[in-house]
C-alpha cells in the first residue's frame, strides 16, 4: 500500500494546527496593538541588511522588536541587535522554515502591548515558508537584482502567499544589467496586481517610501482592529 495518503493526511493536520495557532496569534497581536511583518527570501537577497536599516529608521519614533529564524548561528541576530532594538533568535535545527508555534514560544517575557512593530525574519528559503502562516499582518517576499528576473516564475507559491514583492539591491541594478520590466512582468504573470517596491538599503534609494508604507500599514491595521 502506498504511503502517500498517510503522508498527505499528516501534512494536512500539521498545516491545520499551524493555521489555528496563527489565527490566535494574529488576534493576540491585534489586541496588543502591535503590527507584525514577516520577511521571506532566498539566502543572499539582502534581507538582513534591509531589516537592519528599517529597524534603525523606525526605532526613531516607534517601539520595535525582531524574531530571527535560522538553522544555526545567531549571526543575523547580532547584526540586527546593532540597531538598538530587542532581538531574539529562533534556531530551527533541520527545519527550513518557521512555524507559528515557534513564534509563540519566543514571545515569552515580551509585553506585546509595549511594541508598535514586530518583525519576523524567516529562514532563507523560498519554498518551505510559503504555506506556513505566522500570524503576521504583512508578508514580504524579497528578490534581489542579482538573483534573476524569473524568480517569481520559479517560486510562484511564495509570491501568491505574500502581500508585497520587495526588489532589493537596486544600487547594483546597472552593474548586473537588471531588467526591471522583465521582473515586473514575471511578478504580474504569477500574481496580477501585486504591489512591488524597489529599494536599496545600501544607497538609501526607496527607503523613505518604504518606511512610509510600513507606517501606513500599521495605522490601517490598528484602526481596523480597534
Amino acid at each position: 500500500m502506498s504511503s502517500k495518503p498517510r503522508i498527505l493526511e499528516v501534512r494536512t493536520q500539521i498545516l491545520k494546527k499551524n493555521d489555528e495557532l496563527a489565527r490566535a496569534l494574529r488576534q493576540r497581536f491585534d489586541e496588543a496593538g502591535v503590527y507584525v511583518v514577516s520577511l521571506v527570501s532566498s539566502p543572499g537577497s539582502g534581507k538582513t541588511q534591509l531589516l537592519r536599516q528599517t529597524l534603525i529608521e523606525l526605532a526613531k519614533q516607534f517601539r520595535v522588536a525582531v524574531l530571527v529564524g535560522d538553522l544555526r548561528t545567531d549571526n543575523d541576530a547580532k547584526r540586527l541587535a546593532e540597531a538598538g532594538v530587542p532581538v531574539r533568535q529562533i534556531e530551527t535545527g533541520t527545519m527550513c522554515h518557521l512555524e507559528a508555534d515557534m513564534v509563540e514560544r519566543h514571545l515569552d517575557q515580551w509585553n506585546l502591548s509595549e511594541l508598535d512593530f514586530l518583525f519576523i525574519e524567516n529562514v532563507g528559503n523560498l519554498v518551505c515558508p510559503a504555506t506556513y502562516d505566522l500570524g503576521e499582518h504583512l508578508r514580504l517576499v524579497l528578490v534581489s537584482t542579482t538573483e534573476g528576473e524569473d524568480k517569481p516564475l520559479k517560486y510562484p507559491t511564495i509570491f501568491n502567499t505574500a502581500d508585497i514583492a520587495v526588489v532589493t539591491k537596486m544600487d547594483l541594478a546597472e552593474a548586473v544589467e537588471f531588467d526591471a520590466d522583465k521582473l515586473r512582468r514575471s511578478v504580474q504573470d504569477v500574481r496580477p496586481g501585486m504591489e512591488m517596491i524597489e529599494l536599496s538599503a545600501k544607497s538609501g534609494q526607496g527607503m523613505a517610501a518604504w518606511i512610509s508604507r510600513l507606517i501606513a500599514g500599521r495605522e490601517a491595521a490598528v484602526s481596523s482592529a480597534g
